[in-house]
């Protein structure tokens, strides 16, 4: 909406007194403090002159679903983000890319952040379910990654704090060779220091993560965590008050998990073990 506003040279104070709102009412709507009401937003589509239907339709059902806490998107849904059609859904990417911390738990694969190249690519290929998409979300996520990289590469950076199960290091995607480029990938990120990677080790038995993978997105105030749960049907986005039992669960996953430097040296010792001979090179 302020995008809608600026778009057309209007002031904030234009447009407040147009909705009979306070100025910082209407700022607050726009850096998304506040969801906008549903009239708010048709009364701002007509005086910004958005007369396409499917365009207010889109907008005005966004502001309706702005004030639900959390939400599950459908498989269908990330496959029409994929492809470009659904433009008016959250992406992971855009949370990911404006959180101040990114908490990861990860116990099947290396998560997207931190993926290589070709590890990225094995999954996707193997993951998309429609192969016209495979070029597209492969070349998609290498974008995500490259702009996730240079936010990173500002100060402040991003802080990543991830907890991976010791088997998806040795986990061959995209076989044997490609999963070594991506241990010395992670070897490589660990040196940063906004990024740390801890590994819980297989002689671990139950602990609180065994329910799931999830991406925590630490948000910068006055912004709430939201937690990011992938499922085989879907996407669960997570608000309030259930995104703190996330944060309490990875917390706790701490305790049982190696620390750093432990992590550190592990990962190195498995990137610097020569693939055996025969080994697979795809998956």
């Amino acid at each position: 909406m302020r995008e809608l506003r600026e778009e057309r040279g209007l002031t904030l104070k234009y447009i407040a007194a147009y909705l009979g709102v306070e100025f910082s009412t209407l700022a607050r709507y726009e850096r998304a403090e506040w969801p906008f009401r549903r009239d708010h937003v048709v009364a701002l589509l007509d005086v910004y002159g958005v007369y396409d239907d499917a365009e207010r339709t889109a907008l005005v059902e966004l502001s309706q679903r702005a004030w639900r806490i959390n939400q599950w998107v459908p498989a269908a849904s990330l496959q029409e983000q994929r492809s470009g059609d659904d433009e008016m859904a959250i992406d992971d990417w855009w949370l990911i890319q404006r959180a101040e911390e990114l908490w990861i738990y990860a116990n099947l694969t290396v998560p997207e952040p931190v993926q290589s190249r070709d590890y990225a690519n094995a999954l996707i290929t193997h993951t998309v379910e429609q192969p016209a998409l495979v070029d597209k979300s492969i070349r998609q996520l290498l974008e995500r990654q490259q702009a996730f990289q240079n936010k990173v590469d500002n100060k402040p950076p991003t802080r990543l704090e991830i907890l991976i199960e010791e088997p998806v290091l040795h986990r061959p995607i995209g076989g044997r060779l490609v999963l070594q480029q991506q241990l010395q990938h992670l070897t490589r990120l660990v040196e940063l220091p906004h990024i740390n990677v801890r590994v819980i080790p297989d002689r671990i038995g139950w602990h609180p993560g065994l329910n799931g993978a999830f991406t925590l997105c630490k948000m910068q105030r006055p912004y709430p965590p939201v937690a990011l749960v992938h499922h085989l049907d879907g996407r669960l986005l997570i608000e309030a008050d259930g995104a703190k039992r996330y944060e309490k669960t990875f917390e706790k996953v701490q305790e049982v998990a190696l620390s750093p430097t432990e992590s550190a040296a592990l990962i190195d010792t498995l990137a610097h073990t020569e693939p055996a001979s025969g080994s697979p090179r795809t998956a």
